[in-house]
């Protein structure tokens, strides 16, 4: 699946709703929480918070898909082609840090 299928099926999804999309700022407010909730993941596994023996253990492939998932969301209520704008920030990218880091091999 490439991003403008998963837009397609995010908005086939939303779309069955009545309430349909949230405002753009609920779903910014909504991104930043996701964004938290992978930040808490991250310092369990891998920084010095451990969670409590009564926490349920949770995964950061689900934590980031619900990003990607807010994020689709966002990108179709402001009508933006998200493969385009990752096609264009790759290009950006392999522009301007060309010469930034040292290659392998």
């Amino acid at each position: 699946m490439d991003l403008r299928d998963a837009q397609r099926q995010v908005d086939r999804y939303i779309s069955q709703f009545k309430e349909g999309y949230f405002p753009p700022l609920v779903n910014l407010a909504r991104l930043t929480e996701e964004v938290g909730e992978l930040a808490r993941e991250m310092n369990h596994q891998f920084g010095p918070k451990k969670k409590k023996a009564n926490e349920a253990e949770g995964e950061i492939a689900l934590e980031l898909g619900d990003i990607l998932f807010v994020l689709v969301v966002l990108s179709n209520q402001m009508e933006i082609d998200l493969q385009d704008a990752l096609e264009r920030t790759l290009a950006k990218y392999e522009v301007r840090d060309a010469d930034r880091w040292e290659r392998k091999g």
